[in-house]
């Protein structure tokens, strides 16, 4: 299977981390920018180099602009309008739209593993601040999962609808890869040839650091401290998105109930998996196939990455043991 697209792509906590950003000893126009802002309940950063303080003030406002189309608990946001809608029609932004497209497409790519009608489910849960460990009631959950089938959203032009009335889109799985993209794409329009953009997490690198070297990013090791890696990557104009149960969790009973969800049951997906970590050229695609492998597990993950071109994978199994899609990786341990 090949991810291929004519479409130019310009929201979990972090999980990867980037070293040695600074330490460049070149002259003065090797200093880079930067941008941090609260967005998508994340913090988003952006460092370039070889631009200017407007460059990167466009950056926080397209990162606003995308936040009031696709956050599903801003009210006025075209998401909210949609769930709102009870089944009519709603005509929206063409990146709302796109979107949307997209998130279906994965759908049909991970069999119903990625389902951005998730959000019935997963407005039940409470990840944060649940101090009680409250479990979600039973009844009310089943009742939620029959609202969750992708193949319920239906595009026409700029126009989405909802057949099931009850159904909730949820963007979060892969809202924040778009955005990268889109960034990404915004940057390279002003010139910027080297960049690295964090989006929670969620990195990607526009070209490499300013004196030729690879982009190192750190996988963070499952339940640990922020800052304990248990590899790193060398990343050239690449996309490494993670997800992992240890992102947003509390354990009960012995259990560990995570923000990934099972969409045929609106529980946590149970495994062996800790973290699955996707490098691929493009940001959504990473956003979406991170989610998708890790419900998928260990075996089924990685045969559906060896059959996407492009596209590589780490995984962690809670014995922390990594397994690669390919020994040629550039990771180091």
């Amino acid at each position: 299977m090949t991810i291929k697209r004519n479409t130019a792509l310009p929201l979990l906590l972090a999980v990867a981390t980037v070293l040695s950003l600074s330490g460049c000893t070149a002259p003065r126009q090797s200093e880079s920018l930067s941008m941090t802002g609260m967005y998508f309940d994340t913090v988003v950063t952006v460092e370039a180099w070889g631009t200017s303080r407007e460059v990167l003030d466009h950056c926080e406002e397209l990162c606003d602009h995308y936040e009031s189309l696709f956050s599903r608990t801003l009210a006025d946001s075209e998401i909210s309008k949609i769930n709102a809608s009870e089944g009519q029609p709603v005509t929206v932004s063409d990146e709302t739209a796109e979107l949307i497209r997209l998130g279906l497409e994965y759908g049909d790519i991970s069999d119903g593993y990625f389902d951005i009608t998730i959000a019935s489910a997963s407005e039940l849960w409470n990840f944060t601040d649940n101090e009680e460990k409250v479990l979600p009631d039973s009844e009310v959950l089943s009742e939620a999962v029959t609202h969750i089938d992708y193949r319920n959203v239906k595009v026409e032009g700029n126009t989405v609808t909802l057949t099931d009335p009850e159904a909730k889109i949820d963007l979060g799985g892969i809202a924040k890869g778009y955005i990268a993209d889109r960034l990404k794409e915004y940057l390279e329009s002003e010139g910027v040839e080297h960049a690295l953009i964090n989006l929670g997490g969620n990195m990607l690198a526009v070209g490499d650091r300013y004196d030729g070297t690879p982009f190192r990013v750190g996988l963070q090791k499952p339940f640990e401290p922020d800052g304990t890696t248990i590899a790193v990557l060398e990343v050239n104009d690449q996309s490494v998105v993670t997800s992992g149960n240890y992102e947003r969790y509390f354990e009960k009973d012995g259990v560990i109930y995570h923000h990934i969800l099972d969409p045929s049951t609106g529980y946590p997906v149970q495994n062996d998996l800790y973290q699955v970590t996707i490098i691929s050229d493009s940001s959504v695609d990473g956003d979406a196939l991170s989610t998708t492998c890790y419900a998928l597990g260990l075996e089924k993950g990685m045969e559906l990455i060896r059959n996407l071109d492009g596209v590589e994978a780490v995984f962690v199994t809670d014995d922390y043991e990594l397994h690669l899609s390919s020994e040629d990786l550039p990771l180091t341990q």
